[in-house]
């Protein structure tokens, strides 16, 4: 009951503060009591939806600091009870694999991410071109492929036996690399931009490339942004093509990583119970919010440098004229 007091008092302080720090920011224009009512109540509505999306969040981090009996006993709760680091001992067990795991997920997001966002980018461009005779053909093709799909096995023959991927970065890389929905948000994004700039770059003597390459690309920051966090993310977070091409463990990405720790730890339990033993406090729940919270910390370091392209590029085509 307390600790619900004080969140309910923390949560009417934060909106306080929010809402006298807008006034004076705005002190030169005069409002009515009914704008100022109006405010308020604006304030207080978004706060408790931060605060419920805030949530899981707060619980993810509490539970991995419980201990994983109070867990399986008596479930989760916003502060730790039987607070412990076993989860993150077991997590951390290894911290090679755990560094090799992150700069294995950083190169690969890194790499797909710039080389995804380089192809989707001068695609849409040629796309939009309304120059370029056969684009509507072409289009054709690129959407013709969000219907259809030549499902798993067909996907990993040919990733194995024909591109000879096996065991290779490229396979975690590839399959990721270009996809039609961001081909289609790019796609806006450049049909923005007045075609008058490009016809004077042409009189001016630039080929397409130059074009491209100093024209469009410094004038969609906001498309690059949106679609670097969506191709990003879909990297961070991806452990299945690993799980399907990679044999070599120093090549893991982090998610995998953790994937297979988690896996080791439920196989050891259920062995351990079939031959009697007692693993009640073998962290398992607890080691699963663990390895979210480590998964998820430069989500959310690198998300608030793009946030204000993020929203713009979302709304984008949201109003015409």
């Amino acid at each position: 009951m307390e600790l619900k007091f004080l969140l309910f008092a923390l949560l009417f302080l934060v909106v306080m503060l929010m809402f006298f720090f807008d006034l004076f920011q705005s002190n030169k224009i005069r409002r009515s009591n009914s704008t100022i009512v109006f405010y308020m109540l604006c304030y207080f509505m978004i706060t408790i939806v931060a605060f419920v999306c805030l949530l899981p969040f707060l619980l993810l981090v509490s539970g991995s600091f419980t201990e994983e009996t109070v867990i399986r006993y008596s479930g989760y709760s916003l502060v730790p009870k039987g607070f412990n680091f076993e989860a993150y001992k077991l997590a951390f067990k290894y911290p090679e694999r755990i560094l090799r795991g992150y700069m294995n997920s950083i190169f690969i997001t890194a790499v797909g991410t710039f080389s995804g966002l380089f192809f989707i980018t001068m695609t849409a461009y040629v796309l939009s071109r309304k120059s370029f005779k056969y684009r509507n053909v072409i289009a054709f093709f690129f959407f013709f492929t969000t219907l259809f799909n030549g499902g798993m096995v067909s996907t990993y023959i040919f990733y194995i036996r024909y591109l000879h991927l096996k065991d290779s970065y490229l396979s975690m890389i590839l399959p990721g690399l270009f996809n039609i929905f961001h081909l289609l948000i790019m796609r806006s994004f450049i049909s923005t931009i007045p075609h008058a700039i490009i016809e004077s770059a042409k009189l001016d003597g630039a080929g397409e490339f130059t074009i491209f390459v100093r024209i469009i690309v410094p004038l969609l920051p906001s498309g690059l942004a949106t679609i670097g966090l969506f191709m990003a993310l879909s990297y961070w977070n991806d452990w299945y093509n690993a799980m399907l091409y990679v044999n070599t463990p120093a090549k893991f990405p982090l998610q995998y990583m953790l994937y297979d720790t988690l896996m080791r730890a439920q196989a050891f339990a259920q062995i351990a119970s079939r031959v009697g033993l007692r693993v009640e406090n073998l962290p398992t729940y607890s080691l699963k919010l663990a390895m979210a919270v480590v998964t998820t910390g430069p989500v959310i370091l690198v998300y608030p440098f793009v946030q204000k392209y993020f929203i713009k590029g979302i709304t984008i085509g949201s109003v015409k004229g």
